[in-house]
């Protein structure tokens, strides 16, 4: 018996009942006539579709916006790695928001009070164009002579090459790919140039302009 089958029985069943009890109010009904105890429903429900509320439960290692490889998939799943998308947390280094930014960071963004940046979502999302901008004018030599290469295992593509400059700076991505692989920079929490790189690879960037001087203006 399918799933949809069991419950428009069960649903069924329930609507007579209620019907039986208010046409015959006085009658003596006895609902254990109504049970379905002893009788053998085959429900053919899986281990897995038994679970079905932690079927919509990501986690960080497979969650995949539905926005496929576009720019807006790559800041989304950036930031779902960063902070799971919240704009107002702060990590126990003091890194803030969705995208993680660090105090010294915002201040080349040209943004100098972290609390406004903190509860301001609409300049974050400004801080983390602006912060890519600037990053691949940094890496603009590096991303035309190792993109498509690979690296350690890792294919490098310039998705790749920019969500590992967000993470670590762009000096330790250029440190990554000029070593080919020998200097892969870890942050406190482990998370690697490499494995950035690898996680990030294949979106498109295009839309991102390299701008030496990139701000976050409202």
């Amino acid at each position: 018996m399918k799933i949809s089958s069991v419950k428009n029985f069960i649903f069924t069943f329930s609507i007579c009942f209620v019907l039986a009890l208010a046409l015959y109010p006085d009658s003596t009904l006895n609902p254990e006539q109504y049970s379905t105890a002893g009788l053998e429903l085959d429900y053919n429900i899986s281990a897995d579709l038994a679970m079905v509320p932690d079927l919509d439960l990501p986690n960080e290692d497979d969650y995949t916006p539905h926005l496929g490889k576009s720019f807006d998939g790559f800041k989304e799943a950036l930031g779902f790695k960063e902070s799971r998308g919240d704009y107002f947390t702060v990590n126990t280094l003091g890194y803030l928001g969705k995208y993680q930014f660090g105090a010294e960071t915002l201040k080349l963004l040209g943004i100098y009070n972290p609390n406004f940046f903190l509860n301001n979502p609409e300049l974050q999302e400004k801080a983390f164009i602006a912060n890519a901008e600037r990053n691949k004018w940094i890496l603009r030599k590096d991303i035309k002579r190792f993109q498509g290469k690979t690296i350690s295992g890792v294919k490098i593509t310039e998705s790749g090459i920019l969500a590992a400059a967000h993470l670590a700076g762009p000096g330790s991505v250029k440190k990554f790919l000029r070593s080919y692989g020998g200097n892969n920079f870890s942050d406190a929490y482990g998370s690697t140039v490499k494995y950035y790189m690898k996680k990030f690879a294949g979106y498109d960037t295009s839309s991102i302009k390299p701008k030496k001087k990139a701000k976050a203006v409202l």
